[in-house]
């Protein structure tokens, strides 16, 4: 009797083993399969959230199945304890697993709203945009220069939301006044930048930042880029360049930078300095007499007269010879490389080729080439003009 019992306990033992097993294998298999999310959303995961809220809205959008297996599986891959708070793009289909794995990683946003501040040379201007998780591309929802508009309700709005993600976006050549006139008058930045940084010295970026995020952190990373790229390019440097220290080689990219709105020639431009700075002939170039008249603050917003164009001043490069004494703007990472590996050319002079600064110059080589040149250029000012 006692044998039968024995036998019918083992009997089921076994049975009951194959049912867990097979229960794993079908909880191990939903957990990795395609799940039933029909579109891609943006889940948001509140401050202080935990697996189990988290499950239960999913299950409540319909992205997943069996909350439980959700659970299980992130207790299981110890993960339940990475849960970061953001919002977070999930793709159509994600497996749990999946879901898990977005929600837990890096902590950094993929959705949701982003406001961001472009810092140029001619104003600051703010947008809104938002992700479309069905396309993965950002709407633009408002934009507005924030010195001379009000802000419209739909910023006022996103500006309350605590998943907000923000970007400050500083565009080759700006000065470093502006920079920090820009920077001191963002709200959402804590504390003040104290005094400009030295010109030059702030790399042109995009960068993330929190809300409170302190102002100085914020000037002590672009500085820290900067300086990064100009050792990097100065330690790849061509031989025989007439640039004796990596400070020379900042100035001189500030002047290319000013000097071409077209990336591309930026090689041209700084091969066409490097050919006057070996033959002993001045630079003459009128961003650096612009800057010793608004010392960085601001636009000119006229033309340069005959008398500033004569006056003796340090950053007057028809008068000084060489370079002047500081940079004239800060320079991307594009124009501090073109300085330091420039085209290998025989040019010595250059003019724009039209009124767009987007479509570049014409070079010369000798004084009546450029000649033709300016007169091209001085023909399309005037039929502009009519």
């Amino acid at each position: 009797m006692w044998r039968h019992i024995a036998s019918n306990a083992l009997t089921f033992l076994i049975v009951a083993l194959f049912l867990v097993a097979g229960l794993v294998a079908w909880g191990n298999s939903q957990y990795r399969a395609d799940g039933p999310l029909e579109a891609a959303i943006c889940l948001k995961v509140e401050n202080n959230s935990n697996m189990r809220i988290v499950s239960e809205n999913l299950a409540e959008i319909g992205a997943v199945e069996y909350p439980a297996i959700f659970r299980i599986g992130a207790d299981y891959s110890d993960k339940a304890a990475q849960l970061k708070a953001g919002s977070f793009l999930v793709s159509e289909g994600a497996s749990m697993e999946e879901i898990i794995d977005i929600v837990t990683a890096s902590g950094q946003s993929t959705c949701g709203t982003r406001i961001i501040y472009r810092i140029g040379v001619a104003r600051v201007l703010a947008e809104v945009r938002e992700l479309d998780p069905e396309t993965e591309e950002y709407e633009e929802l408002a934009q507005f220069n924030p010195a001379q508009e009000d802000a419209p309700e739909i910023y006022l709005e996103k500006r309350q939301a605590p998943d907000t993600q923000y970007s400050i976006a500083v565009a080759e050549g700006v000065t470093s006044w502006q920079v920090a006139t820009a920077l001191n008058s963002l709200e959402f930045l804590d504390g003040e930048v104290p005094e400009t940084p030295e010109e030059g010295s702030l790399a042109p970026e995009t960068y993330g930042v929190a809300a409170g995020s302190n102002v100085n952190a914020l000037i002590a990373r672009m500085q820290e880029l900067q300086t990064e790229r100009l050792q990097t390019a100065w330690s790849a440097r061509e031989e025989g360049l007439p640039l004796e220290t990596p400070q020379e080689a900042l100035i001189l990219a500030s002047i290319v930078e000013k000097e071409t709105g077209n990336q591309g020639e930026s090689g041209l431009v700084a091969s066409v300095f490097e050919n006057r700075l070996r033959q002993g002939m001045r630079l003459q170039t009128d961003p650096t007499v612009i800057y010793g008249i608004t010392g960085g603050q601001g636009v000119l917003g006229r033309g340069l007269r005959q008398s500033e164009l004569r006056a003796e001043t340090p950053y007057n490069t028809y008068v000084i010879e060489g370079l002047p004494p500081t940079p004239i703007a800060n320079p991307g990472l594009n124009s501090i490389e073109a300085v330091l590996n420039p085209d290998d050319t025989d040019y010595i002079f250059f003019v724009a080729k039209s009124l767009d600064p987007r479509d570049g110059h014409n070079f010369a080589v000798t004084l009546d080439e450029h000649n033709r040149n300016v007169a091209a250029y001085r023909a399309l000012e005037a039929e502009q003009a009519e």
